[in-house]
């Protein structure tokens, strides 16, 4: 098979897009003081910032699957015009600016919000507590996995669904026999996303749940204040960055290594060989049937 080449005003124009973004990351891994970093994340600061992190971020990826699916199950099965005004208000926190997230999250979840007054009435306090990290991550990571599961419910059709349901199967057993087995492998890279955006996430967490050490304070919210002139020292700061730049390259990388084929690739050749056997095998037998038909007539 001939390879596609590049023409040739692509090849340069891709090279610049590549240097820029590769740029950064390069300069702050070559210029990043090596010999200290292990020490720099073994500090008490290091450390509670990256375990926040990461436990914060796992909850609320594990939140954005319990609610995104449910969701872009709504949004795939709902009329076409219902489903772009719900999809454009539901989605929305993927094009708002951090900030403003949180200043949302305050308003509705704050002790004057609207749904935290009545939060307060019960004696439960959301703003500046580690449960509040997990709300903003969630609030702006879980469009993420709604665009995922509801383009992979699109391409898979409802075809399998609908002839399950045919059958007598209930919704609930139609999604966990029928659409879930068609729809997790094009879930992994949604919940990656998920997981990216929740452990870099900035702006919500520190207008919703504050910068206070060991309760709030995050990787990213722990870097800004050391450049800032406060909290954990530079050094602490530049290593809790190079973590977050291998964590981020090994979840993409990860997802890559999980995605599936493309339809050129081995697996598809195999299944598309299997499904002419099949599709051979049908005809032959039809025809055999049909020739008994006419042979008895």
């Amino acid at each position: 098979m001939t390879a596609l080449g590049l023409p040739r005003w692509a090849t340069p124009l891709a090279l610049v897009g590549l240097v820029f973004v590769v740029g950064p990351v390069a300069a702050l891994l070559v210029q990043a003081d090596w010999p200290r970093l292990p020490a720099a994340l073994a500090t008490p600061a290091a450390l509670s910032a990256l375990g926040l992190t990461l436990v914060t971020a796992l909850v609320s990826t594990a939140a954005c699957v319990l609610l995104g699916l449910p969701a872009a199950l709504a949004l795939a099965r709902c009329p076409p015009r219902a489903a772009t005004w719900l999809r454009a208000v539901g989605l929305a926190p993927l094009v708002l600016p951090p900030m403003v997230s949180g200043v949302a999250l305050l308003y509705w979840l704050g002790r004057r919000g609207l749904l935290g007054r009545v939060l307060a009435l019960g004696g439960i306090t959301l703003p500046f507590t580690t449960a509040a990290v997990v709300v903003a991550q969630t609030f702006v990571a879980l469009p993420f996995l709604v665009v995922s599961a509801e383009g992979a419910l699109r391409a898979v059709g409802d075809g399998y669904a609908r002839a399950a349901a045919s059958l007598g199967a209930a919704p609930s057993r139609v999604f966990a026999t029928v659409t879930w087995p068609l729809l997790a492998p094009a879930l992994r890279g949604g919940v990656v996303l998920c997981f990216a955006r929740a452990l870099g996430e900035f702006g919500a967490t520190a207008l919703f749940a504050g910068n206070l050490p060991g309760h709030t304070q995050t990787m990213p919210l722990a870097i800004y204040t050391a450049f800032n002139g406060g909290g954990v020292g530079q050094d602490v700061a530049v290593a809790l960055s190079v973590v977050l730049i291998a964590v981020s390259i090994a979840l993409l990388a990860g997802s890559g290594a999980l995605a599936p084929r493309a339809e050129g690739g081995r697996g598809a050749r195999t299944g598309t060989a299997r499904l002419g056997r099949g599709r051979r095998t049908r005809d032959r037998a039809g025809a055999a049937r049909l020739g008994g038909v006419d042979g008895t007539a």
